[in-house]
């Protein structure tokens, strides 16, 4: 086995393969992925999210203390003080777990609670809670559309947005391309019953920020409605940190607002904000809410402090961003390409499988922890070493991965190439 001839893509399905024959084929290409030092997936943490992690080093057999360049704790906030007290106290109070399904007996008041205080925050009539963030996508879209409708997608949205969509009509526009969107919109104006537009507000491998107010615009031009999946903009864009509508000044105006828990708020779960009817309606349709057992209320404790948190300490977002605008000034001095990233997720575009995991094992062994991301996540042209920003990455844990980069970036040949855009890709 040659794991360098392979991707994840070929391994999905083969013809002449049964699933336990397909599975010990994939086995050998791990096994082969891990001779290499070239599986970065699963490192085991011993300390949890924050700025520097202590992992157990799958290549030495030893603990090995890591610049952490993978989380999307933005904030920090699986570590604050406020949260945690908030979870212990919730835990003593109720308990582990809400004993039921929400629709059943599972409701608690600090449920009711949580689902008030998203609204707030999302600028909302209301909101569901889900135990997790792929379920609120997933959940709510295939409640709300049949296949007399249709979902018109950006290229680049969640693979929850696109699970939930199988059971209705899917129609993609380039990414942040409001040309392509308004030609899709033209397309299904007079075929379907409902036209729902579901985009991302910040997307999770580029780091760029949606068009919304533009794509809200277009969007109800054409009878349409919005949804926004904030689960990388909560927290982090806005002058609050409510996120991409509060970003455009268009609270109140995007139909649907989705997000996930396990971001900035750093915790877990997800939500689905609205009008009232809609919320209502997800409460009694949506499957991932129905038949899962409510989320913890430790959890929701948390999350509550957590917003508030975001709301009284904007500091974390201000010094959240004095490292992003650091770290993006320097890495662009430095000839690497990024895309378009706008905010604390940074691609290192470098366009060769091989070359991806070559510079994340070079990365582990100098004690810097970040995400390849190889096709078929993105496609071949476009595969990146992932990294992402906290607010306690100090300026030296910056500085060190700037100078590995910065080899790297010569011994590979990834500085300074032509650089090859998102738009330029086809829609898959």
């Amino acid at each position: 086995m040659n794991s360098k001839k392979y991707s994840l893509a070929d391994f999905y399905d083969i013809d002449d393969m049964d699933m336990m024959d397909r599975a010990k084929f994939f086995y050998e290409y791990l096994e082969d992925i891990h001779k290499n030092h070239h599986s970065q997936y699963r490192r085991i943490s011993l300390n949890g999210s924050g700025p520097m992690m202590s992992i157990f080093d799958p290549y030495t057999g030893i603990e090995k203390e890591m610049i952490y360049m993978a989380s999307n704790d933005y904030l920090n906030l699986t570590r604050h003080p406020r949260t945690i007290q908030a979870g212990r106290s919730a835990l003593e109070k109720y308990g582990t777990g809400a004993g039921s399904v929400p629709l059943l007996g599972g409701t608690l008041d600090i449920h009711i609670d949580l689902e008030k205080r998203v609204a707030a925050f999302k600028g909302c009539e209301s909101s569901i809670i889900y135990t997790n963030g792929f379920g609120s996508n997933c959940g709510s879209i295939a409640a709300l559309l049949r296949e007399n409708d249709v979902a018109i997608l950006d290229m680049l949205v969640h693979a929850s947005i696109i699970d939930g969509c199988k059971g209705t009509h899917m129609e993609y526009f380039r990414h942040n391309n409001m040309n392509s969107l308004e030609k899709v919109l033209q397309k299904c104006k007079d075929k379907f019953r409902t036209k729902l537009v579901i985009v991302d507000g910040v997307y999770s491998m580029d780091g760029d920020i949606s068009h919304l107010d533009k794509i809200v615009e277009l969007a109800h031009r054409y009878g349409a409605y919005v949804m926004v999946d904030e689960a990388h903009a909560t927290g982090v864009i806005g002058k609050n940190g409510r996120g991409t509508p509060e970003h455009f000044n268009i609270e109140g105006k995007v139909d649907i607002v989705a997000g996930t828990f396990s971001k900035a708020l750093g915790v877990v779960g997800g939500f689905v904000a609205g009008k009232n009817e809609i919320i209502e309606y997800l409460h009694y349709y949506s499957r991932p809410y129905m038949f899962s057992t409510a989320q913890t209320p430790q959890t929701a404790a948390s999350l509550i402090e957590a917003m508030n948190v975001i709301e009284d300490e904007p500091e974390l977002r201000m010094k959240l961003w004095k490292n992003i605008n650091y770290f993006r000034e320097n890495l662009l001095s430095l000839g690497f390409n990024m895309g378009n990233s706008q905010t604390a997720i940074f691609p290192v575009i470098i366009g060769n499988d091989v070359k991806v995991r070559e510079v994340c094992r070079e990365m582990h062994e100098a004690g810097i922890y970040v995400n390849p991301v190889q096709y078929p996540a993105v496609s071949r042209k476009l595969s990146r070493v992932r990294m992402s920003i906290m607010c306690n990455h100090t300026k030296e844990h910056l500085d060190r991965v700037l100078d590995v980069l910065e080899h790297l970036g010569k011994k590979y040949d990834i500085v300074n190439r032509p650089k090859v855009k998102v738009e330029d890709v086809e829609i898959a």
